[in-house]
């Protein structure tokens, strides 16, 4: 059973801390030396950062991304919006690359563009829409609500980590209540039975007492 858990653990582990590498992406750590595929700003400082290097893949979505990543490279690809909450565990990036995509610009793309307001005024500042026709070339940065047409905001990343966070606390709160009233009940209930059990002896040991 032990041997069982063990394994169980080590298939479960990466999984749940996000650490593999998405195919067909490359995943590898930097080093100091910049590397000749990027450009000196764009090379990471800290020795051993994970890099994930998804461009130039042809892909249509976003894969599965390792928490701990600190680059990750998605230009050059196919990608015309990015699902809400995608980018929302990656809390170590500090390098995001995203041009050279066809990003259509409705209100899809308004994750992209709130996520990108709070990571990155540059970043976002370096793309812009390749459809609608009207839209064709207008920076994300500059495009108005009314362009996108009528979109349910939503909320911004940080927003649905407390939301999350506070659902499970309240649960929580709530099942610890349901707990403690259960338990106050089964306390009376045998309070209720030690008392009758108590009263039921007392009168047999008078009866007894009585009849000798």
């Amino acid at each position: 059973m032990e041997l069982l858990a063990l394994l169980g653990c080590a298939l479960l582990l990466p999984a749940a801390l996000g650490q593999g590498c998405p195919p067909p992406c490359s995943c590898h750590s930097m080093s100091l030396s910049p590397s000749p595929s990027l450009s000196p700003s764009l090379s990471l400082p800290e020795p051993g950062a994970l890099l994930v290097d998804c461009s130039s893949r042809g892909l249509r979505s976003v894969p599965a991304l390792p928490r701990r990543a600190r680059g990750l490279l998605l230009h050059n690809n196919s990608l015309a919006s990015i699902p809400a909450g995608a980018l929302d565990s990656l809390r170590h990036l500090r390098l995001l690359q995203l041009g050279d995509n066809p990003w259509h610009c409705d209100c899809r793309i308004l994750y992209l563009r709130l996520w990108l307001q709070d990571f990155s005024a540059a970043a976002l500042a370096q793309l812009r829409c390749a459809s609608p026709a009207p839209l064709r070339s207008k920076a994300l940065a500059q495009l108005a609500g009314s362009e996108l047409g009528v979109c349910s905001r939503p909320p911004p990343p940080l927003c649905l980590q407390f939301f999350w966070r506070d659902l499970i606390l309240i649960a929580g709160a709530v099942i610890t209540l349901l707990l403690a009233a259960w338990a106050l009940k089964v306390s009376k209930k045998l309070v209720c039975q030690l008392a009758l059990g108590g009263r039921r002896l007392r009168r047999s040991i008078l009866k007894s007492r009585k009849t000798q």
